[in-house]
């Protein structure tokens, strides 16, 4: 063997060597190769390289382990104690050094070759959890038996020469950036006994006879690289078979169910191969009932395309000592059967979100006493959430998010390590006092949004310190948002949209430093919009005050610098701010304070217009009526509504269970760029209207595009808004586009106008001049928002009586925004104003709406109201 010439003091040895300290030639190689490695260590946090000094012989220094006989190195272990530095090429004189294990530290640089290649009695090397960079060495000792050098920044293609490396036991180059495929001669490595290649790039396929070529094999661990083709059922012939992670890559095909004789295993993840199963078939969960190990322990299979009936596929297995069970994100229906309740007594995670269940949640579960984690989000679940919930005291995170369940949250009083409460887009019910009283105050995110809650938001709110995310919107909550939410000072995102919250944003709202998402539109809010707001500019990316009472300046400062960061539409008192806004200037205060003559004269002047405006409204509301009146024989019925954001993710299939087919028993309406159905999504909701776009007319695309972008931008209670979209393909790889909304039970206002003999009799009433008034008003507000009060005017192009739409309350909403056009300009600026449309006809040929006599009159009426509840404001101000 050739050394690596060391520089060595003859004073330095002959002091220590009549010490005791040095006694050979070999030791003094020893002694010197351990300082030069201290040499290139730049930190040591721990000071445990404190020892390596003169005082103690080289053996008894920390980390170092000598053999008896000739007092050589022969195992350098410093593992996890913090160190930094290169590796010096001086290890490799360590001639005698058989074990090398320094990971988890923070080595840099790149493995010296005399550290493999020189080492020949090598057993273990260890260099794992590091920096290091470079190529991959391959000189490596014939006798390893352990070799670990994943997570650091190697590169390259997988070493061939580590298949020659007989005696190896357990393979360790997990995340080391391999790329290309596995040598075939590593299936010879019969010893090999741990496989560890996750998280790399390797493309390949699992050699159908690795259990006969691999029989020793205790763990693979193939995680997150790109492995495609069917599972070998090879594989689960290995009986030794302790740990089997195939997770995050591209299997295809069943699971083979000859899983029997891997009594061993504890661990089996097949989780993200989102091709497994067989498209549909009931029976890709049926290798579960051949699984016959009594110490598995985590049985993960989130995320693939298993179909089966959960009830079926459970209901004979029984593993005790299972901790996880992860079966989200799959396509399995069926009840959640009772029995897994006490066949799975060590259950601590639950995860069955995201599939086809159905049913109640069983009051069994309430036996399963270690979980910590529950998901059952977005299936079908109904009915009450089971009060035995209130026995799982180990409970850290409840998600129930996209399910049916109505009534009242049950008693969480005994949750008190609960960190994570999902129930949003639920049917539940009843007041919030109990749960914000009773739920453990290390909650952290809290999601009860789309659900029907009434009363006040509770002041124990406040209790919460730590929450971080909450989300009540689209509840029917009221009054004052409480001054003590001020106390939660880690909150970031807080929405209370959709509710009737009144009264004043609270001045504790300036305490929110971390705030990043704050969303209080659509409420009853009023007064100024505070100043403080801007402060938390260094925090707050988005703020959403639209459809509130707020009045005054709106501030010029911080956020509200930004126009895309906030958004203060449908607030009619607002002034000021940055020149994007186009607000009104606000008054000087002075002016706001008229004399006493003025005021009396000015109130008889606004009575005097009232009088003229109601009557000449009355009269113009006659005309209306006789020119509305003409014959028309074109139907289009697109049903549309607002508010059903549970339905987040809808695919072909859903929309083709929800209509049974697309039946023409469903038809509702059929127009020139599409057909409107009548479906049920979810059993036991509310019905919807699906309008399947024509994809045979070539303006299809542009036009659902266009009604997308429409209904994406507006937010008014006389317009239609969009639940969702579909843009995928159907069964036979065709296009398929479609749009959802709610079903209108009134259908449009074409069939109330002029009712057809055969259908006419679901006419109940008759539009007297009451109803008939209130929808010119519905509609004159609907159209006065879209060109007056929108960020971008939207014109219809397209306004006639079968796209007005009425609800259950014979309020009626604007719909089919298919051919409408957005104005490139403030409609107020002098100068012509840039439209993205032509000036060409527009609209449904054959039939010409009253043209500018009409126009003028909806105008006009439109005028006179406006005019009539200014002055009726004023009145009211004044007295």
């Amino acid at each position: 063997m050739i050394l690596i010439t060391l520089p060595i003091s003859t004073k330095y040895y002959r002091a220590n060597a009549a010490a005791g300290l040095i006694s050979s030639h070999g030791n003094q190689t020893d002694h010197l190769a351990l300082l030069a490695f201290k040499a290139q260590i730049t930190q040591d946090p721990l000071h445990l390289l404190d020892s390596w000094n003169t005082t103690l012989h080289f053996c008894q220094w920390h980390g170092v382990t000598c053999g008896r006989r000739h007092q050589r190195v022969v195992k350098l272990d410093l593992e996890s104690h913090g160190l930094a530095g290169s590796l010096s090429p001086y290890i490799g004189n360590l001639s005698f050094l058989r074990f090398l294990v320094l990971e988890n530290n923070s080595f840099h640089g790149e493995i010296p070759s005399e550290v493999v290649g020189r080492l020949f009695r090598l057993r273990v090397f260890a260099l794992g959890n590091n920096s290091f960079t470079g190529e991959f060495p391959t000189n490596f000792s014939r006798n390893l038996e352990i070799l670990s050098l994943g997570g650091n920044k190697l590169s390259g293609t997988f070493p061939k020469e580590i298949c020659s490396l007989q005696k190896l036991r357990k393979l360790f180059l997990w995340g080391s950036n391999l790329t290309g495929s596995l040598p075939y001669a590593l299936g010879n490595l019969s010893s090999l006994q741990v496989i560890d290649l996750a998280i790399n790039q390797i493309v390949d396929r699992l050699p159908s006879d690795i259990g006969h070529t691999l029989p020793n094999l205790r763990e693979l661990l193939i995680e997150g690289n790109h492995f495609f083709g069917p599972l070998p059922s090879s594989l689960f012939n290995i009986t030794t078979l302790q740990l089997l992670d195939l997770a995050s890559n591209g299997f295809i095909g069943q699971v083979p169910d000859n899983m029997g004789n891997m009594q061993k295993l504890q661990v089996l993840s097949l989780s993200d191969n989102r091709q497994l199963g067989s498209s549909g078939h009931a029976d890709d969960l049926k290798f579960l009932s051949s699984l016959n190990s009594t110490i598995l322990r985590y049985l993960l299979l989130s995320d693939c395309h298993l179909s089966g009936i959960l009830h079926k596929s459970l209901s004979n297995i029984s593993f005790t000592r299972l901790e996880k069970l992860l079966l989200f994100g799959n396509q399995i229906s069926g009840i959640i059967p009772s029995e897994i309740f006490i066949k799975l007594p060590k259950l601590t995670e639950l995860q069955l979100g995201d599939n086809f269940l159905t049913g109640n949640i069983p009051q069994g579960i309430g036996k399963l006493s270690n979980l910590r984690i529950l998901d059952l989000g977005n299936n079908s679940l109904s009915g009450q959430i089971p009060s035995s919930i209130h026995n799982l005291t180990q409970l850290l995170d409840l998600h129930l998010i996209g399910n049916n369940f109505e009534r009242a949250i049950p008693n969480t009083s005994n949750l008190q390590s609960l960190q994570e409460l999902g129930l949003s887009s639920n049917k539940l019910n009843g007041t919030l006092e109990q749960l914000f009283s009773q739920t453990s105050h290390e909650l952290l995110y809290a999601y009860l949004a789309d659900n029907s809650f009434t009363g006040s938001l509770p002041f124990e709110v406040g209790n919460f310190e730590n929450l971080i995310d909450m989300d009540v919107s689209n509840n029917n909550l009221e009054g004052e948002i409480p001054n003590t939410l001020g106390k939660c000072l880690n909150l970031q995102q807080l929405s209370l949209m959709g509710n009737s919250f009144r009264g004043s944003i609270p001045p504790s709202f300036s305490s929110l430093q971390g705030l990043r998402f704050l969303d209080l539109s659509l409420n009853n809010l009023s007064g100024e919009i505070p100043m403080f707001l801007h402060n938390l500019s260094s925090s707050l990316e988005y703020l959403n005050l639209s459809f509130n009472n707020f009045e005054g300046a709106v501030p010029t400062e911080g956020l509200f610098q930004n126009a895309s960061a906030f958004s203060i539409l449908g607030n009619t008192k607002l002034c000021g701010g940055i020149h994007e806004l186009q607000l009104p200037i606000c008054p000087d205060h002075k002016q706001k304070h008229t004399d006493k003559k003025h005021q009396i004269s000015l109130h008889m002047k606004v009575a005097i217009g009232v009088i003229v405006s109601t009557t000449v409204l009355a009269a113009l509301l006659l005309v209306v009526l006789c020119w509305v009146r003409r014959p028309k024989n074109v139907i289009d019925q697109t049903q549309k509504t607002s508010l059903y954001d549970h339905y987040e993710r809808v695919s072909f299939l859903e929309l083709h269970r929800a209509t049974d087919g697309f039946s023409p028993a469903n038809l509702i309406g059929t127009g020139h760029f599409g057909s409107v159905f009548k479906g049920v999504i979810l059993e036991g909701t509310e019905p919807v209207a699906v309008k399947v776009l024509n994809m045979i007319n070539h303006n299809t695309s542009k036009s659902f595009m266009a009604e997308c972008e429409a209904l994406r931008n507006v937010r008014h209670r006389n317009l239609i808004k969009i639940i969702t979209a579909c843009s995928t393909v159907d069964f036979q790889g065709n296009d398929f586009k479609a749009l959802i909304f709610k079903f209108m039970t009134n259908g449009n206002l074409e069939n109330w106008l002029h009712p057809i003999a055969s259908n006419g009799s679901y006419l109940t009433e008759n539009l007297n001049l009451s109803r008939r008034l209130n929808i010119v008003i519905d509609i004159a507000s609907a159209l006065d928002y879209l060109h007056n009060h929108c960020e971008t005017p939207i014109i219809h192009c397209d306004l006639k009586p079968s796209n007005i739409l009425l609800d259950e309350d014979m309020v009626a909403h604007v719909g089919d925004f298919g051919l409408a056009k957005f104005l490139q300009g403030n409609s107020n600026d002098s100068g012509t104003t840039n439209s993205t449309s032509s000036f060409s006809p527009r609209g449904t040929i054959g039939y010409i709406p009253p043209g500018r006599y009409i126009q003028l009159i909806f105008h006009l009426c439109f005028q006179f109201l406006t005019y009539f509840l200014n002055c009726s404001q004023i009145i009211n101000s004044g007295a």
